[in-house]
This record gives structure tokens, sequence and C-alpha cells, in this order.
């Protein structure tokens, strides 16, 4: 059982080679990396092929949605994962996601929990910086081994689905683009499917936290989220919030 690994990422070398290299550590699991680049000047396609990694490279930055779509097409695997380019992974953190997604016949959507995120994944752990960390997350999935909550929406800067899934419901809704509520989305149409949504609470990444984004002036990225909000509110006819409780 193969697991497509879909990085995007635009001009975050150093965040890439730190995403990869704790991927090729922790994983032993079937596996394939895929990087979407989008844009990058800063040497992104040279490491990709002198790495003799699956890769894509745009001409320009088409923004998450569109980046991460390119990637789903190119991959091979029985299991999907979007992953964003800031992710540090930790020892069993695949092995862990796999045994939630084929806990029931209707899991169709699992991640992780992170000390960076929105919503219910987010768990603060006592750790300082990378050194710590991998101690403190072994600890913690360990004391929760096997644990998993249903909830109504994930987060996508780790997000696990059966091909099915994509097949089913389809690709990342571009209008979303560049980012920003298109995990919502994805979310909202498993569920109408049928599809549970699951937290592993025995896995844990660490995040560094919307890498890219902190490029755009606070107020632009205030009313880029606001747009899309819009978007989802004019799609489906319902707040994001209703359907999170």
């Amino acid at each position: 059982m193969l697991t497509s690994i879909i990085i995007p990422t635009y001009n975050g070398l150093p965040l890439l080679q730190s995403c990869i290299q704790a991927i090729q550590q922790h994983t032993s699991e079937p596996y394939e990396i895929i990087v979407v680049d989008n844009g990058s000047k800063d040497g992104t396609n040279e490491y990709c092929r002198s790495m003799g990694f699956t890769f894509a490279s745009l001409a320009v930055n088409k923004g998450f949605p569109i980046a991460c779509n390119i990637g789903l097409r190119m991959a091979a695997g029985d299991q999907l994962l979007l992953l964003n380019n800031d992710v540090i992974v930790s020892k069993d953190w695949l092995k862990n996601l796999l045994a939630g997604l084929y806990s029931g016949n209707d899991v169709g959507l699992i991640g992780p929990t992170s000390n960076r995120v929105s919503g219910r994944q987010q768990i603060r752990l006592n750790y300082q910086g990378l050194d710590g960390y991998p101690d403190a997350a072994a600890r913690y999935m360990s004391s929760h081994e096997g644990v998993r909550l249903e909830v109504k929406r994930l987060v996508g800067f780790c997000l696990l689905f059966r091909r099915k899934v994509m097949e089913d419901i389809g690709l990342l809704d571009e209008r979303f683009t560049p980012g920003h509520y298109e995990d919502d989305d994805y979310c909202y149409r498993a569920r109408l499917r049928g599809y549970r949504l699951l937290i592993a609470r025995d896995c844990y990444v660490h995040h560094l936290g919307s890498a890219s984004f902190k490029r755009r002036k606070r107020m632009a990225l205030r009313r880029l989220i606001a747009n899309n909000r819009r978007k989802f509110i004019r799609k489906w006819g319902v707040h994001p919030g209703q359907f999170h409780r």
C-alpha cells in the first residue's frame, strides 16, 4: 500500500530539505514523495532533481490548491497525503495515521495533532525548539496509542485520505486559490458523501506554521481569509463555523 506524499513549496528550500529529511528518517512504510514547486528561485528544482524525487516545476506561484491538485494527478498511491513544507514529522507518524485511516470502512480523512494548527488538532507539548521535539512527541504518542477523535473538520497542513475519497469528490476546489478554506471545503464535501474525519491522537508533528503566507502583509492576509470565507458561504449556504462544531 503506497502513500503519495505531496509537498507544495515556494522559495522554501531549507524548510523543504528539513521536511523531507524527517520523512526519510521516520518513515518505514512504502511512500513516494512528489514535490510541486510553485515558481521558486532558490534552487528547489536542482535539489529535487539531485535527490531523484518526482516533482513538477511551475513557472509562477499558482498557490496551494492548484499545486496540490497537480501533485494529486501525478500520484500513484493508494493513500494521498497533502503536506506543508514546514512540517517536521516524528517516529511512527505515518504508521499511526494509516492505522487510523483504516480503522473503519467509512473513515475518509485523517490528520495528526500538532503545536501550531487551528481547531481541535492543536496540542501543547512541553518542549522548546526542535531539540526537545522527538522525545516529547514520542511520549505523547505512546500515551495516546490507538486514540482517535471524530471531528467535522481537519486542517490541510498534513491531511491523509484514501484514493477513493478523491475519486468520489474530486480534487481541491481551486476557487480558493491561493489558499485558505480549500481544506474546509474538502472536509465538508467528504462528509456529505458519508465519510468520517478523524484526528489521530497518537500522531504528533511539529509545524512551523504558515511559512509561505507570512510573506504576505497582515492586512492582505486578512482580506484573503475573509474573501475565501465568503466564497465558502456562497458555495454552500452555511458559515464554516456551523459545521465545525
